[in-house]
């Protein structure tokens, strides 16, 4: 079983991964442990998901790695990030799933899947 999946940002951007994971995504903020939250970056969970953003002073977004998120309604979530302004590329190339790509506010690709019925 996974317990979560990381992705990296860069420093002292965490008020735009609250706006994204939070705001568009609909997923709750966790608390990090102490000892862990002087490390900067956010913790967000929704429904089985929990995603980790930690802060890299490297940063390079991910743009072949990436979560993918199995939701129920993909055209609702295609519509959300669209409305938000986020990039929606669906990809028929998944036999007995739809899909698509979009990526977060730094760049990271996430992936969006829902079993064909």
């Amino acid at each position: 079983m996974l317990h979560h999946v990381q992705l990296t940002c860069p420093p002292g951007r965490e008020a735009e991964l609250r706006d994204f994971y939070g705001g568009v995504l609909g997923f709750a903020e966790l608390e990090k442990p102490p000892v862990l939250a002087g490390r900067g970056g956010c913790w967000f969970r929704r429904d089985d998901i929990e995603l980790h953003l930690g802060v890299d002073p490297d940063f390079r977004p991910a743009t072949k790695a990436h979560p993918g998120v199995l939701v129920s309604d993909l055209d609702e979530w295609a519509g959300r990030l669209r409305s938000a302004g986020y990039p929606v590329r669906f990809d028929d190339d998944f036999p007995g799933m739809r899909r698509f790509y979009s990526e977060d506010c730094h760049g990271n690709r996430l992936e969006f899947l829902e079993p064909v019925a």
